[in-house]
């Protein structure tokens, strides 16, 4: 199973480094982009889940395979009110949740929720 959990990994470091958010006439942002701190957080939990596999441990890789997944969760909470409060000097707030609008979610948070799950489900074998 450590191969799957292995791919997992690999989807969520692969993930960070896809497009996630969508700022128009800025472009595509990644992690990176997006917080600095935030991406090293992910990369970090990322290394300690690869410490669990590597040393065979399901419980380790569990538990970073949640908090990657609460991190995942705290950013996407993070840029909804990150993107309401960049446009706070706008006088009506139906203005403001309008233009926080346009920033708009990619695809490659697929892959990272997708890689994290998969570190959270995968099982022993028997």
């Amino acid at each position: 199973m450590k191969n799957i959990q292995l791919i997992g990994l690999l989807l969520v470091i692969i993930g960070s480094f896809l497009p996630l958010v969508h700022v128009p006439v800025i472009g595509n942002w990644n992690y990176w982009k997006l917080d600095h701190y935030l991406a090293i957080i992910c990369w970090v939990l990322s290394a300690c889940a690869l410490f669990g596999i590597v040393n065979n441990q399901l419980k380790t890789v569990r538990i970073f395979g949640i908090l990657l997944i609460i991190l995942f969760i705290f950013t996407l909470i993070a840029i909804k009110f990150q993107a309401l409060d960049y446009f706070s000097f706008l006088p009506f707030k139906s203005w403001r949740e309008t233009f926080a609008g346009v920033v708009k979610l990619k695809w490659g948070w697929f892959i990272e929720f997708m890689g994290a799950f998969i570190l959270v489900i995968t099982k022993r074998k028997a």
